[in-house]
């Protein structure tokens, strides 16, 4: 892990509601140049809502957001799009456009962006198309030929066609069977570390956590309650962290990759 003195993100004193209802109370986080950062928590505890919030799609009620050290939600409508440049977003269902093509979906970003001639943006597109490791002939395919992984695959790669410096990944490997979540796991690794990603990655998945993140930051009682790496975690007093990563499941995971180490 490769890490600067400037934050990538940081979160200070954020505070998220709908309503009178409130999700995050005074909330902080920091997030490292070159980390796999993961983030877990209960349900309800607000991990979708506060990557929304990061990326724009959600206003903050309270606090301070910033990104690559500037303030998101006070940058002018230039500064927000300098910003946004930087960083890919996969959603949890890929969020593809069902009636373009592979090739499309990954290009779009690149039409909204850059006024790079048609040919140079799919040549573009068809570059990360195999960098993901799909094949050639899946970029004039539509989404609803592919399956569940090969769809995720080309939200990644239309996350990383802008060459990214930070990437959020929302539940990568949620639905993929054990192999395929294995082998998702091992190419965001491989592309954070050849492309020098820093990534922002929501999940659920012990495994993940185990294999691929340099932290993970735990999200309870309407706050970041710790943020470590797992094997620090494990030995956390706190009661919603024990039963996550100390349960079964949360064994399992941890002797799997003490055994594969």
């Amino acid at each position: 892990m490769t890490v600067a003195s400037d934050p990538v993100i940081e979160i200070r004193n954020l505070v998220s509601r709908f309503g009178d209802h409130i999700i995050h109370d005074h909330l902080n986080l920091t997030v490292e140049r070159g980390e796999i950062l993961g983030v877990v928590g209960g349900s309800g505890t607000g991990k979708s809502v506060l990557l929304n919030t990061v990326i724009g799609l959600k206003s903050p009620d309270g606090g301070q957001i910033k990104v690559f050290g500037r303030d998101i939600h006070t940058a002018s409508r230039k500064g927000w799009s300098d910003i946004e440049r930087r960083w890919g977003v996969l959603f949890q269902q890929g969020a593809l456009f069902s009636n373009l093509t592979v090739r499309e979906n990954v290009a779009a970003p690149l039409y909204e962006h850059t006024n790079l001639s048609r040919a140079t943006i799919h040549e573009l597109a068809d570059l990360r198309i195999g960098l993901v490791g799909l094949a050639p002939d899946v970029a004039l395919q539509k989404p609803s030929e592919l399956s569940g992984g090969m769809r995720k695959r080309v939200g990644l790669a239309r996350a990383l066609v802008l060459d990214p410096d930070l990437l959020f990944l929302d539940e990568p490997t949620a639905g993929l069977d054990p192999i395929a979540a294995a082998a998702f796991d091992e190419m965001i690794l491989d592309l954070s570390r050849s492309l020098s990603l820093t990534v922002f990655m929501i999940t659920h998945d012990l495994d993940s956590l185990y294999t691929i993140t340099d932290r993970v930051a735990v999200l309870a009682d309407k706050k970041v309650v710790a943020v470590a790496p797992v094997e620090t975690l494990e030995k956390s007093n706190h009661p919603w962290i024990q039963d996550y990563f100390l349960g079964p499941r949360g064994r399992a995971a941890g002797h799997k990759q003490r055994t594969l180490a």
